[in-house]
């Protein structure tokens, strides 16, 4: 049974206004250049403008007096007042006019397929096999491995090529594609790969020839690196079993990587958002917005207002319609404007506070120096909500005088130490690496090990803790780091 009733409740609204302040938040530097493009795009009110010019303009608007409201509710000076100047930008441009910032050209050569399909068309082949080649090819991922099954393959040119062939056919092509160059080339699993590029090498060479046997027929025991079962199984002396596995240590594991032209491949370049410089013991930041165009409103607009306003009483229906429009379209771009205003006065409040906290760090560059810090202090220095922060450590980066870093670089958990000061995770995990980069390679330091090394030093730490960090550093267990 249906009822009605009336019930008060309360509720957080965003306005459009927040909603886009919020989303521009998230934007890196690399991205705002293109989202404010997109916004000039799509609102004709918008436009680039020099803020001189800008001043300029609104020196020679005409002051209306205060008019009567009409049906939609909204007057002229509303939007003919003198606050659209942009002062969003917070960083000088020391940068002439004069200064060119010209892009290289440069030629891009063929592409790792490309280079197996010209090697297809040196093979004779009828026009089904090459098409069948052309196809497995297609099918061989970046890093030279073939990772579908050949019955796969045999539906798929079935279902979608509408051509007929079994297994058999294309294993017989597929090893002509391991003939290729580079060796290893549509390999199925990383054995393959190797043995493809071993037997390709003069195996008169006895630590060749030995190599390829361990890949062939002890691969297990060599990627666990249990040596000693190794030497037991082939009856070898240390250095033997040195020597061919440095052999196999110069083969590639990903054949198509060393053929990719570094001109071809998708490099993500990082813009920094920041730049820190210490000049006289003091830091001095600026926000990188060499790139963000000045906007403010168009003058073109302005004056179709003041138009309006001089023939309001003879207005058309499609006159007052139109001024709607444009009143939706103003308001759209002064939200905009603030938006971006907004934005850059939260990164540059939040980035001088996350500063202050890692003064240390900051003027020498040493992570031990690195402070235990979560979004939460940050939040508290600055009177920002958490989320704020943690949008502003969002894909943001800063060039110090000792390197590009991650915002979310400087965060991090904390612990006691002995002497019960608070120290940074990231300072144990340092302490860490240079225990493992500098451990004898023949016996490698243990978790248990490594936990004993801590202590002594002050941090009192248990052995799973230690391997979680270990993880976290992308450092193997003690028994794959052995090295002969």
């Amino acid at each position: 049974m249906l009822k009605q009733r009336l019930q008060q409740k309360l509720l957080q609204k965003l306005s459009p206004q927040q909603i886009q302040v919020i989303k521009l938040l998230e934007v890196p530097t690399m991205l705002l250049e293109q989202r404010i493009k997109k916004e000039l795009e799509e609102n004709p009110i918008l436009e680039e403008g020099d803020e001189l010019e800008e001043r300029q303009d609104q020196e020679e608007e005409i002051t209306e007096e205060d008019v009567s409201k009409n049906d939609d509710e909204f007057t002229i000076d509303d939007y003919l007042n003198d606050e659209d100047i942009p002062s969003y930008r917070l960083n000088a441009n020391n940068t002439s006019k004069d200064d060119k910032h010209e892009e290289i050209p440069f030629s891009v050569g063929v592409s790792f397929h490309e280079h197996l399909e010209n090697q297809l068309g040196l093979r004779v082949l009828t026009e089904k096999q090459y098409e069948l080649a052309k196809y497995i090819i297609g099918n061989i991922d970046e890093d030279g491995y073939l990772r579908r099954k050949l019955t796969a393959i045999v539906d798929d040119l079935a279902f979608s090529m509408g051509i007929e062939t079994n297994e058999d056919e294309l294993e017989q092509l597929l090893y002509i594609i391991h003939d290729f160059d580079p060796p290893g080339a549509g390999a199925r699993d990383l054995q393959e790969c190797l043995l493809l590029q071993i037997n390709a090498k003069n195996q008169t060479i006895p630590e060749v020839a030995l190599a390829r046997k361990i890949i062939k027929y002890h691969f297990d025991e060599f990627t666990r690196k249990h040596y000693d079962k190794i030497e037991s199984k082939l009856n070898l002396e240390d250095d033997q079993l040195k020597y061919a596995i440095d052999e196999i240590l110069k083969l590639n594991p990903k054949p198509g990587g060393s053929f990719q032209d570094p001109l071809n491949q998708s490099v993500q370049h990082i813009i920094p958002d920041f730049t820190l410089d210490l000049v006289d013991g003091e830091f001095q930041l600026n926000l990188n917005a060499r790139n963000v165009p000045e906007l403010r409103i168009s003058r073109e607009y302005s004056e179709m207002i003041e138009n309006f306003s001089h023939n309001k009483n003879s207005a058309t229906r499609q006159d007052k319609d139109a001024m709607v429009f444009v009143k939706q379209k103003i308001d759209s771009a002064r939200w905009f404007i603030d938006a971006i205003k907004q934005r850059q006065n939260t990164l540059m409040v939040t980035m001088q506070a996350l500063i202050e906290y890692q003064r240390e760090f900051f003027e020498e560059g040493d992570e031990t120096k690195l402070r235990p810090m979560i979004l939460k202090d940050i939040a508290e220095k600055t009177g920002l909500d958490i989320s704020t922060i943690s949008r502003v450590a969002n894909s943001k980066y800063i060039q110090t005088h000792f390197g590009i870093y991650s915002l979310k670089f400087f965060f991090s958990e904390g612990m006691q130490n002995d002497a019960g000061e608070e120290v940074s995770t990231k300072e144990i995990k340092k302490i860490l690496q240079n225990c493992i980069d500098n451990e004898e390679k023949r016996k490698p330091l243990t978790d248990e090990k490594l936990m004993e090394i801590l202590q002594q030093k002050g941090y009192p730490i248990a052995r799973r803790t230690v391997a979680k960090y270990r993880e976290q550093l992308g450092v193997a267990v003690a028994r794959l780091r052995k090295e002969l």
